[in-house]
C-alpha cells in the first residue's frame, strides 16, 4: 500500500460548519474504506494547514478517486504528498548509480 500525506484547508463552508468536523472526519475515513483506502491518522493543526492526514491507498487510482469525492463535499481543499518509508526509500537510494 502507498502512503500519502494529505494537507487540507477549510473553505468557507467547511469553516462554517466547524462543530461537524470531527463527524465529518468519520464519514471521510469510512468514505476512503469505499474506495480500498485507510484514513491511518487525522490531526487538526495550527498554521497553514488545518488538517493533517495519512492515508494508505492501493494504487493512485483509488487514491484519486477517494481524493475526488473527497474533495466534492467542498469543505476542504488538499494538497498531497506522497510519503515512503525508510526501507522503501533505501530501495530507491540503492538504484542510483
Amino acid at each position: 500500500m502507498a502512503t500519502y500525506v494529505v494537507l487540507a484547508q477549510f473553505t468557507d463552508q467547511g469553516i462554517r460548519t466547524i462543530k461537524n468536523s470531527p463527524q465529518r472526519a468519520s464519514q471521510a475515513a469510512e468514505l476512503a474504506k469505499s474506495f480500498g483506502c485507510e484514513m491511518k491518522d487525522i490531526y487538526w493543526t495550527l498554521g497553514e494547514y488545518d488538517i493533517v492526514t495519512l492515508i494508505e491507498a492501493p494504487d493512485e487510482k483509488s487514491f484519486m478517486s477517494f481524493g475526488l469525492a473527497l474533495g466534492s463535499a467542498g469543505n476542504v481543499r488538499t494538497k498531497t504528498l506522497r510519503a515512503f518509508t525508510k526501507d522503501e526509500c533505501s530501495a530507491i537510494i540503492g538504484k542510483l548509480p
